[in-house]
């Protein structure tokens, strides 16, 4: 792989060791994936946040890089979701010794200048690339988005890599860096209008079939930001679906097809009936309500205040988001209706990425495919996949 003079510098240490061990790790991914040259970045996502997933191990590395005063980003950096809510992690029954461990991790990455919001939805706070700009993302839904909603170029990075990418400002031009890449690889011809949970219920369906794949969608009904959003989290979590193609919404939709094209799927109703029956693992009724998986936009909370607006929940409810969010929904009172209802906005992590299985809930109500999927093999809980408004139960 062809580096510069002053990327040789930075690989030979002649810059500070972290940056040397960046460089090495960004090297090693572009000789594994045939990368002819390194791209500059404009934006950075970094997973290996919770210490759910990354223990001690993850921990005590994260803060030996620290200790390099030079392991500092070169660009906008944020964090993925932590393991509980930095702020309120007591109320909501953590464990002090989780909290001393993850507060940890979090500081580690703050002394390198990656901004310690955590959340999957970079998108919403601030850290937006514009269409065609290089990123290093690495949660696999702000990945899809990123991709396909923005139309920036990120190749799925892995926690490590992505960090290495910030603090060099470089990350391997191989995969979706590359305009070859980015054509659709098969049709998905959609027969029915969808709504709610439906996007999630699609992703899930299409992600299982297509692998790694780029779909084309074509749809009855025009998608918003909050469905897309949904739609490639699923598609995501069920395969490996980095991008996807939306006719007459995505950026890059017009340029995504060619004529080599021929492998098409159709979807319509009951297809999609079976897949949110079959995301439920219980016919129980939920003892926690858990929404925003992905990270709930200001718009979903507002929906979900406006629904909880003076009635009292008969269930646990949380409503997970980013600090940012939170803040913006306290100013415009959503934050005191969910709250008056029994309900509470939760930060900085998700019922993914936490040790929700040690807190004593048994089935847990989610209304993403994403969350559907992983919660059973991740947290070991039975799960129920539906609308937030069938989900809910109100006194």
């Amino acid at each position: 792989m062809y580096l510069t003079k002053k990327e040789e510098k930075m690989y030979q240490g002649e810059y500070g060791k972290t940056i040397k061990k960046s460089m090495e790790i960004l090297v090693a991914l572009g000789d594994i994936y045939d990368a002819e040259k390194l791209v500059n970045i404009t934006s950075a996502q970094v997973s290996g946040v919770s210490y759910k997933t990354i223990g001690d191990a993850g921990m005590e590395y994260l803060e030996d890089l620290a200790l390099d005063h030079q392991a500092k980003t070169k660009i906008p950096s944020t964090l993925n979701p932590a393991g509980i809510d930095l702020e309120h992690w007591k109320e909501l029954g953590f464990s002090s010794e989780f909290a001393k461990r993850q507060k940890r991790i979090v500081n580690a990455y703050g002394k390198m200048d990656v901004m310690t919001t955590c959340t999957c939805t970079p998108y919403l706070i601030g850290n937006v690339p514009l269409k065609g700009s290089h990123i290093a993302w690495s949660e696999s839904s702000a990945v899809a988005y990123g991709n396909s909603v923005l139309g920036a170029k990120t190749n799925r990075e892995g926690g490590p890599g992505a960090l290495a990418a910030a603090i060099c400002g470089k990350t391997p031009a191989y995969g979706y860096h590359l305009e070859e890449n980015r054509k659709a690889t098969i049709t998905i011809e959609v027969d029915c209008s969808l709504k709610g949970a439906d996007y999630g219920a699609l992703g899930y369906l299409v992600g299982k079939e297509v692998g790694d794949g780029i779909p084309y969608f074509k749809m009855v009904n025009r998608p918003v930001a909050d469905d897309l959003k949904g739609l490639g989290a699923a598609l995501a979590s069920s395969g490996a679906v980095a991008l996807y193609h939306i006719e007459g919404i995505t950026p890059e939709n017009q340029n995504a097809l060619s004529q080599e094209v021929a492998d098409k799927i159709t979807v319509g109703e009951e297809e999609i009936k079976e897949i949110r029956e079959n995301l439920s693992t219980s016919s129980e009724t939920p003892d926690l309500i858990c929404l925003g998986c992905p990270h709930a936009s200001l718009d979903e909370i507002r929906e979900i205040a406006e629904t909880l607006q003076g009635k009292k929940l008969k269930n646990e409810l949380w409503l997970c988001t980013s600090i940012n969010m939170k803040a913006a929904s306290d100013r415009m009172g959503y934050s005191r209706m969910i709250e008056k209802a029994g309900g509470k906005l939760v930060c900085d992590t998700c019922m993914v990425v936490s040790p929700i299985e040690e807190l004593g809930f048994e089935v847990i109500g989610v209304d993403s495919a994403k969350a559907a999927n992983y919660v059973p093999n991740m947290c070991g809980l039975e799960v129920v996949f539906d609308d937030f408004k069938n989900l809910i139960v109100k006194k």
